[in-house]
């Protein structure tokens, strides 16, 4: 190896350094693509460039944003919405472990997913976490990036200070960058948590419609101004949705009274 960092005139040290920062770049990168899906089935026709407006991603410029989403087939012309791509440097994903899985008590499997929410011409970002047995919402978390330790970190710990876990509780998720960095990767192994991972939306139905539901049956009435009335509503959506909206499902009662009645 001491010939190769000689041979490229690079030290060991330059050249780590600046594998960690490609890989720090291909993995902020992938986790913009669940949110690229999601703005183009809410709006078929936006363009590249517009998104990258209204996402702003600190790491990537315009052209460069532009060039990624049509290297995975967000082009507005294609009639997929969504390509899956192959990351060269290898994108962890995880067995769907939910497809033979029958759960019958709460802590066995917990669902998650990420979306935005637009005030004026910013974009916001909501992140939860959903008992599947129970439909109560376990955590979540509001911010103002998609980076990990801002949407799906502080909602996994939110997670795990208020409930007292199973053993190889399974967290399920879609593939975004957010689900398989390497600090997620590192909370769910020391909590001992199993990653389960969906090919498709329509394997994470739970997960998309607490989405819906939040968003458009309290958030959007709401009608928040800015971030920090988000932060506030959505605490309230949250208490409003697990403590008293009743759930078919469940008996027509609130997830809380649901695991109080277990």
């Amino acid at each position: 190896m001491n010939l190769l960092y000689r041979v490229i005139g690079m030290s060991k040290q330059s050249f780590h350094q600046r594998l960690g920062r490609n890989m720090m770049y291909m993995e902020r990168s992938h986790q913009l693509l669940p949110l690229i899906r999601q703005i183009r089935e809410d709006h078929p026709r936006m363009s590249s460039r517009l998104m990258h407006k209204l996402i702003a991603p600190a790491h990537m410029g315009r052209d460069r944003f532009e060039a990624f989403c049509f290297e995975n087939g967000f082009k507005v012309d294609v009639k997929r919405s969504f390509q899956r791509t192959t990351n060269s440097l290898g994108v962890t994903r995880f067995d769907n472990l939910l497809t033979d899985f029958e759960v019958t008590g709460v802590n066995q499997v917990w669902v998650s997913d990420i979306t935005y929410y637009r005030i004026g011409e910013k974009f916001y970002y909501l992140t939860f976490i959903l008992d599947l047995f129970s439909r109560f919402i376990v955590g979540y978390s509001t911010s103002v990036s998609l980076y990990t330790e801002h949407t799906t970190l502080p909602a996994l710990r939110m997670a795990l200070k208020g409930r007292k876990t199973r053993k190889w509780l399974i967290i399920h998720s879609d593939g975004g960058g957010q689900y398989y960095c390497k600090e997620w990767l590192a909370l769910t192994r020391k909590s001992k948590l199993r990653n389960s991972m969906c090919e498709s939306v329509y394997e994470n139905p739970h997960a998309e419609r607490i989405n819906g539901t939040i968003k458009n049956d309290y958030l959007i009435p709401y009608g928040p101004e800015d971030y920090d009335q988000l932060v506030t509503m959505t605490d309230k959506a949250i208490l409003k949705y697990n403590y008293e909206r009743p759930h078919q499902s469940i008996g027509n009662m609130s997830p809380h009274q649901f695991e109080r009645s277990l």
